[in-house]
């Protein structure tokens, strides 16, 4: 070979090109696909166990360890790059932690703030895995914006579906705007509300109506809401909770936050104006619900009885809101609130006011003396329920039902004793009422557990009690939205979509209404249901085992509506978290004037 081309391939003083070390990107991009598959696969499930539902949340952070592994062990990045990103990331995310609104730290940074983060990240790493001096740099850029998205926002909580409900952080929140209301209201005079009426006279005095079954009777609405539409009587702001009302002659009762006071409210039922309001200091909140009470206000001949989230309940004068007495279920049943706020409506019946509160030992269920608030009798009953006690009779003998995560208790009025009770333990919570229909009654159970319908039998010869399980159906499954039998089938809500089921075989007739996780009356006298939205709009529906069978709609409300809306005659009163309103419903002409009054 000749001497020139032996020597000619590359003269000795050109430099040689640096050696170019890509990302094994592969792995990443796999775990990337997981994380969505969990969030989004598992998260849009329509009937998601407790089980698939921590996966979906928490999945998503898992893989962000998943994918810290993979850097500095799996990526064949050079050891000073790896310590480099993997220092950055951390001081990115402390920093931005360290500033984000309070709304949002928590369990919100590890489900939505980590996972966006971390994954801005890896898709910068990914798409610039063949750029050494550019990959690093522009991940950690990346990952700054992923987590700094979050310090722009705040949480006003999430929907039925777990939905975050999110605002810019500079806009003012629902309850800031009430507040700057409220405090433009505060010399206006309260109006006049009249006479305190009885308990009998009570239209609406307690959760859910008198029997906590949400039926109403005397009222049959018209079906055309288009040709004769709802007329709006009065609609104003009103702070977050999700109480809903108690109604007695022109007056109804529902509470609030105020800042840092709850509030227990006494309104004008034709203008929605103060009568009177008893605020105290106290505050809950949590990341789901947000802040406020959850139960609702009793009305009795003994007087008004309120629950607060953080466990205040007390007896206030119904005519003017004077304090009777107050306790603190933290300090009754030595425990700390339940997760979602204690949100037992109180039960008043043979002059005891009794809540549930979930204490260790006897300290489950309490009994207080409704003239001065001291302990009458307490029992076991369970560690936590957002159900409410109710009074029931069965074979005769009244008694006091109690659902809770351990079972379905019926104790004794007078000290609290078991008369019966059927064990169904669940890892998660029970927030409907039990649904009395003669001797059976039925068990929702939320995220999956379905609902049971159980048989109770009295055996007279031996004076002994039990109860036998029908059927458990996995075709209706409530959260904290209560059904109503009409004619042998129950509808409800599976899930966030309403559903009906033969009350025999506990089998599906029909499931097709997409109204969210919204809540239902039974118009008992006409076969109508009466759906709140969990979007504001109230539909009407008629009570059809065969299929659905919608009849007409209005939106009433703005807003997430998870309140129990309250029907009385011809008045339909209906709140949420950030306003209440009253609506005059159009009644079916065949109603006379004077049975419009009875309803009333």
């Amino acid at each position: 070979m000749p001497d020139d081309l032996q020597t000619s391939a590359v003269p000795a003083d050109v430099p040689s090109q640096p050696t170019v070390h890509p990302l094994r990107w592969w792995p990443a991009a796999a775990l990337l696909l997981l994380m969505a598959a969990l969030r989004y696969g598992l998260g849009s499930a329509e009937s998601p166990s407790l089980s698939m539902m921590m996966l979906a949340f928490m999945g998503p952070a898992a893989v962000c360890l998943l994918i810290l592994i993979w850097w500095c062990f799996g990526s064949a990045a050079a050891v000073r790059e790896k310590a480099i990103g993997l220092i950055g990331l951390v001081l990115i995310a402390v920093l931005s932690v360290a500033f984000m609104h309070q709304s949002l730290q928590g369990m919100a940074t590890v489900i939505m703030v980590v996972p966006t983060g971390i994954a801005l990240f890896t898709v910068a790493l990914i798409l610039f895995s063949r750029q050494p001096k550019w990959r690093l740099p522009v991940a950690l850029v990346a990952a700054a914006i992923g987590f700094g998205f979050w310090n722009l926002k705040q949480s006003e909580g999430v929907t039925g579906q777990f939905e975050s409900q999110l605002l810019w952080r500079w806009q003012p929140t629902a309850e800031q705007s009430y507040l700057k209301e409220l405090a433009s209201r505060e010399t206006t005079k309260p109006v006049d509300g009249g006479d305190v009426i009885t308990l009998a006279d009570a239209q609406w005095p307690a959760f859910r109506g008198a029997d906590r079954n949400g039926v109403v009777r005397g009222v049959a609405l018209m079906e055309d809401w288009d040709t004769t539409p709802p007329a709006l009587v009065w609609k104003h702001r009103i702070g977050p909770a999700w109480s809903s009302f108690a109604v007695a002659g022109n007056r109804i009762y529902t509470q609030e936050q105020r800042g840092d006071e709850e509030a227990v409210l006494c309104l004008d039922a034709d203008t929605g104006r103060s009568i009177w309001t008893h605020a105290y200091p106290s505050r809950f909140w949590e990341a789901i619900g947000g802040a406020g009470p959850r139960a609702t206000p009793t009305y009795a001949d003994e007087g008004l009885f309120a629950l607060g989230a953080d466990g205040i309940l007390m007896a206030l004068d119904p005519a003017d809101g004077t304090l009777r007495w107050e306790r603190d279920l933290k300090d009754d049943a030595r425990r700390d609130p339940p997760q979602w706020g204690f949100s037992s409506s109180p039960l008043v019946v043979d002059g005891k006011v009794i809540v549930h509160a979930g204490g260790e030992d006897d300290l489950g269920l309490l009994a207080y003396e409704a003239i001065d608030g001291s302990i009458a009798w307490s029992v076991p009953s369970g560690d936590h329920s957002y159900s409410s006690a109710q009074l029931a009779e069965f074979f005769g003998t009244a008694g006091i039902l109690m659902m809770t995560n351990q079972a379905l208790q019926f104790v004794s009025i007078a000290d609290g004793s078991t008369i019966w009770q059927h064990d169904w333990p669940v890892e998660n919570y029970r927030a409907i009422q039990p649904l009395v229909v003669s001797d059976m009654v039925l068990i929702g159970t939320s995220l999956g557990e379905g609902t049971r319908k159980i048989q109770v039998i009295w055996n007279e010869p031996d004076t002994t009690w039990s109860t036998i399980e029908r059927w458990t159906s996995l075709d209706l499954k409530p959260d904290y939205n209560d059904y109503v039998v009409a004619d042998g089938f129950l509808y409800g809500f599976d899930r966030n979509i309403f559903a009906c089921i033969d009350l025999k075989s506990g089998q599906r007739q029909w499931k097709r209404g997409r109204y969210g996780n919204g809540q239902v009356l039974l118009l008992a006298d006409a076969d109508q249901l009466l759906v709140s939205s969990e979007k504001g709009e109230v539909v009407l529906l008629r009570a059809n085992p065969e299929q659905l069978q919608e009849t007409t709609r209005f939106q009433a409300l703005d807003g997430k509506t998870w309140n129990h809306p309250v029907l009385v005659g011809d008045r339909l009163y209906i709140r949420n978290a950030q306003e209440a309103a009253c609506y005059q419903m159009p009644l079916k002409k065949n109603e006379t004037p004077e049975q419009d009054l009875a309803a009333k």
